[in-house]
């Protein structure tokens, strides 16, 4: 048990997905934003392999240091407990089938990509009686799964672009080069994006200009998922927004929403513009007129509560106008359930500037994990 006042946060990073170097950039800024004087941290990383391991947890490690990635190799083994009773990890000492305990009261799970954002690392800690930040097992599995996001979100009223989803897909690109037919080729039009249906970080993702690049495009997003989105362009500026839920689990609530601007010379938003390059430009909050940005603040809060989303999440845009009357037209382009952290992530930087400060942010975080945990979860509060 931890000293009766502070609280214990397992921060959770690292992963097997894609994203495991942007898991430990994003938990870098978290445990740097954790109060030493309120909360005793564990830091937490999970190797490429899975191997969960006790780590030093110092920020300054896990950034991004002259192009490199950090990444969880090392550090003492651990196991989570499944039995409630135990409340946390268990160390893995040579020798021994199992060690001391270390108890946690919360976890505040950094994760992006598969077995950490879709819903699998929130079914374990459901499992074991821990509360933890963000949303819960099926908001987690939906919101990662671009197409049954779209599916919910259309079923609100909310709207989307034009798609088709291509399953098993390096199979039936195998069977047919075309793989789409005319008439979806005509609706969708020229440039689509391809992508991996459960991915996110701009990951398997290719721009199609010409359909003779599209074969290529749909093996590159198959490596990462056998479900592959073929997406319309929509034409438009791109806003995002930042929503919390309510303390004590009230109504969510919006940021002031920003906009990305990609400079001269980049042709889209990928992996390389997002973390490694000066490519883009960002404005926060972003430059719209009062009606514009409480459209925006009311979907993305509409969106939460239609993927039944906990805690956090961010909600991507694109804002342009309809060509039959010229009113704005804005579209939802993804519901993130667990948005980056890291220095330049927009997520706490639109609630910087919308008043909420860093460690504010994450003190919230970590207190709405209580919200709606079961009734013997986390029996402590921060002092």
């Amino acid at each position: 048990m931890s000293g009766a006042s502070k609280l214990r946060v397992a921060v959770v990073f690292g992963g097997r997905s894609a994203e495991h170097a942007i898991s430990c950039v994003s938990a870098g800024s978290v445990l740097a934003a954790l109060d030493p004087d309120r909360y005793e941290v564990v830091p937490v990383g999970i190797t490429r392999s899975g191997r969960w391991v006790l780590t030093e947890g110092d920020p300054r490690r896990l950034a991004i240091s002259a192009g490199t990635l950090p990444e969880v190799s090392e550090g003492t083994a651990v196991s989570l407990v499944g039995d409630p009773a135990g409340r946390g990890l268990a160390v893995l000492e040579a020798g021994q089938a199992i060690g001391r305990l270390t108890e946690v009261d919360v976890v505040f799970p950094v994760l992006h990509g598969a077995f950490g954002e879709d819903g699998t690392i929130q079914g374990l800690l459901e499992m074991s009686g821990l509360p933890y930040v963000g949303s819960g097992v099926f908001a987690s599995a939906a919101s990662m799964d671009k197409e049954f996001t779209k599916k919910l979100l259309a079923a609100a009223g909310i709207p989307q672009g034009d798609h088709v989803v291509l399953r098993d897909a390096a199979g039936v690109l195998c069977a047919d080069p075309r793989v789409l037919d005319d008439a979806a080729r005509e609706r969708l039009g020229l440039p689509v994006f391809v992508k991996p249906s459960r991915a996110g970080s701009s990951i398997g993702i290719t721009k199609v200009t010409d359909w003779a690049q599209f074969p290529q495009a749909v093996a590159t997003a198959a490596a990462v998922d056998p479900k592959v989105l073929v997406e319309a362009a929509v034409p438009g500026r791109e806003i995002e927004c930042g929503v919390l839920a309510g303390p004590g689990g009230g109504l969510p609530e919006a940021s002031l929403p920003a906009e990305i601007r990609l400079r001269p010379g980049t042709d889209w938003y990928d992996f390389d513009a997002k973390y490694l390059e000066d490519a883009v430009e960002f404005d926060v909050p972003a430059d719209l007129t009062p009606a514009q940005t409480a459209a925006v603040q009311e979907m993305s809060r509409r969106a939460f509560l239609a993927m039944d989303c906990r805690g956090l999440a961010r909600v991507d845009f694109f804002l342009g106008t309809d060509p039959r009357t010229g009113a704005d037209s804005l579209v939802v382009n993804e519901v993130n359930t667990m948005p980056g952290f890291t220095p330049i992530s927009m997520f706490p930087r639109m609630w910087a500037a919308s008043g909420v400060t860093y460690p504010e942010l994450v003190d919230r975080l970590v207190a709405g994990a209580f919200d709606g945990a079961a009734p013997d979860a986390g029996r402590r509060t921060a002092g």
